[in-house]
């Protein structure tokens, strides 16, 4: 028995420093989990339990060489797509009703990333209280780099998270701002779905979100984990 139709490549990560790759099964992106960025969209940053939506493995854009700016194709369909800068965790061990003291234990390792967003088709389907599908789950829509495995990092609980565009400081924060950390989202999550090994985690993003246009260079850096660099065409 065969597949009816050409089966798909599988996305994958490249891990920093070697030549493997990190194979990509789900990816989960955190809402508003940093309060600065939760008064700048107009919420209330009070610690309530995390919400999650989700992006297509095949979002995936690889940055590989923080030197070579990878590009990022401008998406259809929308006259504001915003840059969100965020920590992405990666998952090596599955796990249901993980234990926040356990969670660390299924990481497989970090990487820095982005969540692009078309602002203004999120908006439309907020307002009408739609699903934010279209609004973050398109093409090219989870631009992500290297993946450097936990043994080489160690866990990150505080350090620089940072965006710049054509060199200009937009996004700069700490990891130690996130209102639900990386323990804890864990934890949370696997109480609502199983999370299998190759899935990754977008852990959410600092203030000072705003909008790129065709042209623009971003630049990301997360302390421990490294740089990136792409641009949008």
């Amino acid at each position: 028995m065969g597949y009816v139709i050409p089966i798909w490549s599988v996305t994958s990560v490249p891990v920093a420093g070697s030549s493997d790759t990190f194979p990509v099964r789900r990816i989960y992106c955190v809402g508003r989990n940093y309060a600065a960025h939760a008064r700048e969209m107009g919420f209330d940053p009070d610690r309530e339990p995390p919400f999650f939506f989700t992006k297509p493995a095949d979002a995936i854009v690889v940055m590989s060489d923080p030197a070579k700016p990878t590009n990022v194709a401008y998406p259809p369909a929308t006259k504001n797509l915003h840059h969100e800068m965020e920590l992405v965790v990666a998952i090596g061990i599955g796990g249901a009703d993980i234990k926040v003291e356990d969670a660390l234990g299924h990481v497989f390792g970090y990487a820095a990333g982005l969540d692009m967003t078309r602002r203004d088709l999120q908006f439309a389907a907020r307002d009408k209280g739609r699903p934010w599908d279209m609004g973050k789950g398109f093409d090219q829509s989870a631009p992500c780099g290297p993946i450097v495995p936990a043994s080489e990092s160690g866990h990150l609980s505080k350090g620089l998270i940072e965006l710049k565009v054509n060199g200009a400081a937009k996004q700069k924060a700490n990891l130690n701002e996130l209102i639900w950390n990386v323990q804890e989202t864990i934890s949370y999550l696997s109480g609502l779905v199983r999370l299998e090994a190759g899935d990754l985690i977008y852990t959410g993003t600092p203030e000072g979100v705003g909008p790129v246009v065709k042209g623009d260079t971003l630049e990301g850096e997360i302390e421990g984990v490294g740089k990136f660099a792409c641009k949008i065409v």
